[in-house]
């Protein structure tokens, strides 16, 4: 008989349909069955000795919830038999713009400790303390759509657990060591990331969207041309990457798709219609790999009046040191369209970016500092030294790109400008291992302090409240020194810095000024972002763990539209921070 390997998750909802994504453990009917009569069915796939289906449930009753069944060849195989949660449900987009959408959001999530562990290095897992707290307590709001923005798994810092497996499979005493190395060792990471019980369940009946950051391949991944072709040089480089993509696209991309993108995808029909699927894969990632303009990870959801944007910032850089850019030139126009098509028709713009858009000044500074060297501002020798900072340093976030940081500035400008406008225009940013807020000044706009910024290219003025919400990580840590370091990063005493650095590599002034109004805070967390209308409310929860052993989210901060700002438990209080008009 057919079992479920890993799964159900359930990942794309709008109104009236949904798609649950499986594994398998042998070929089989796959069969959604919800208790309103909705219901699909899908044949599984195979790729690489695995088996996956992706079933589009439709019938769904618009703003309604129903509870649901996995039937394997009409055996019912989820709920788990003697579970402790609740039923798996399928909840529906609000069926009204009145109605409030709540969105929690993320990244960098190392599963290898269980949060429940009471050794646990770095604190309890947020996503199970999620779980937990929305078993335990009825009146903890229930998210509509999670947001994953990077680090699902981490291939280059396995467990203990991992590395026994890898030895069993190969001699890890040779490279890539105890890093995965091809797509079987990467299925494993992700058994040992969502077989989780908590997270498991958590997935099941809350959709979720995601996009990779670099460790769902390796650390820095396509940092700068020097670094891939270090990589490329490597015995084990190239099934690693194959391996990097073929998993993603099983394993997180497909989710994202709608069911009619998914009709159109020409790979994932070819896929479903073959025997094997797995050599068809694997060309198209190495194709992938040459040449990141033939496939499109980036991808948009029209979740009601709110539009999410969710933008892959690792596979499709331009790496030749006289025109690198964040976005290829096709990423870039999709981009622009993905977010001006239909305006007007949304109140909300979330753009979801794993790198953050807005970085502490000095970091901002020292990165725009470095692309300066690296590109031979100053001359081959410093060009040398900056390239070696860059890779030891991890300078290659949206900063190191200075055209490409002007070229998002001037589109959230333009999104956010105009009759037509949103309300906020939100940056969803992981990466860096803490959380804030930080929000944007262009001219005549704020106080008077700002009256001589500069404007961006096109000259617009957004209108709309924009703002860069960072949220890091869900299940990791961040040493002292690097605390202090991203403090020191806001300061007075770091922006003057960087504008030594500025001054040093020559750099052009940016198209914009900005203030982080809110953080930083470090530990285990997710933010929450609930919109109703054309208001927003902001909140972080940590996880947190009692002097009984038990877990649960604790909110550190929230915006003054929900209500006062509340202290951490390290004394310090948010402040406030209206995210809507």
């Amino acid at each position: 008989m057919p079992g479920l390997r890993l799964g159900p998750l359930l990942r794309y909802v709008d109104a009236d349909s949904a798609t649950v994504w499986v594994e398998t453990d042998r070929p089989c009917e796959v069969r959604i069955r919800c208790d309103d009569g909705a219901g699909g069915a899908e044949r599984t796939w195979q790729v690489a000795g695995h088996h996956y289906a992706l079933v589009p449930v439709t019938g769904l009753t618009p703003g309604g919830e129903t509870p649901y069944q996995v039937l394997l060849d009409g055996r019912l195989v989820w709920p788990l038999p003697g579970g402790r949660f609740p039923e798996s449900t399928i909840r529906t987009l609000p069926a009204s713009a009145t109605d409030p959408l709540s969105i929690v959001f993320g990244s960098c999530r190392w599963s290898a400790t269980p949060s429940k562990a009471a050794h646990d290095p770095i604190g309890p897992d947020a996503l199970d303390t999620l779980a937990a707290t929305l078993h335990t307590d009825p009146g903890h709001q229930r998210p509509d759509v999670l947001l994953l923005l990077g680090d699902q798994v981490y291939a280059d810092q396995t467990s203990e657990a991992t590395a026994r497996f890898l030895a069993e499979r190969r001699d890890i005493t040779e490279p890539p060591w105890k890093q995965v190395a091809d797509y079987e060792e990467y299925t494993h990471l992700y058994y040992e990331s969502w077989l989780d019980p908590e997270v498991r369940w958590l997935l099941s009946t809350v959709p979720s969207c995601m996009i990779f950051d670099d460790h769902d391949v390796i650390d820095d991944w396509n940092t700068s041309a020097a670094w891939l072709a270090r990589m490329r040089a490597t015995s084990w480089w190239h099934e690693r990457v194959l391996g990097g993509l073929m998993s993603y696209w099983v394993y997180q991309h497909l989710g994202n798709l709608s069911p009619a993108e998914l009709a159109a995808d020409k790979l994932y029909n070819q896929v479903r219609e073959a025997p094997d699927g797995s050599e068809r894969v694997r060309e198209f990632a190495a194709r992938a790999d040459a040449d990141p303009a033939c496939a499109r990870w980036s991808y948009r959801r029209d979740l009601g009046r709110v539009r999410l944007v969710m933008v892959d910032t690792r596979a499709d850089r331009v790496l030749d040191e006289g025109n690198r850019a964040m976005l290829g030139e096709s990423e870039a126009g999709w981009l622009r369209e993905a977010v001006m098509d239909g305006r007007g028709s949304y109140d909300h713009l979330l753009i979801g970016s794993s790198l953050p858009w807005l970085l502490p000044h000095l970091i901002h500074a020292a990165e725009g500092w470095n692309a300066a060297l690296c590109a031979g501002e100053r001359g081959a020798r410093w060009a040398r030294a900056g390239e070696f900072l860059r890779q030891r340093a991890d300078l290659e976030h949206w900063a190191a790109f200075p055209e490409s940081f002007a070229a998002l500035t001037d589109l959230i400008a333009v999104a956010g400008s105009g009759e037509d406008a949103p309300a906020t225009v939100c940056v969803l940013s992981g990466d860096v291992h803490h959380a804030y807020v930080a929000e944007p000044h262009w001219q005549g706009v704020g106080d008077r302090a700002h009256a001589a910024e500069v404007r961006t290219p096109s000259g617009h003025r957004p209108t709309s409240r924009v703002l860069q919400l960072t949220c890091s990580p869900v299940h990791n840590s961040v040493p002292a020194s690097l605390r202090a370091g991203f403090r020191f990063g806001w300061s007075r005493s770091g922006r003057w810095l960087g504008k030594v650095l500025a001054r040093h590599g020559r750099l052009r002034r940016p198209p914009l000024k900005w203030r982080r109004t809110d953080g930083p805070w470090f530990g285990n967390q997710l933010m929450t972002l609930t919109l109703r209308g054309r208001s927003a409310r902001l909140r972080l929860d940590r996880a947190h763990r009692g002097r009984q052993g038990g877990v649960r989210l604790v909110t550190v901060w929230r915006d003054s539209a929900a209500g006062e700002p509340v202290a951490d438990e390290s004394g310090d209080e948010g402040g406030s921070v209206p995210t809507g008009h």
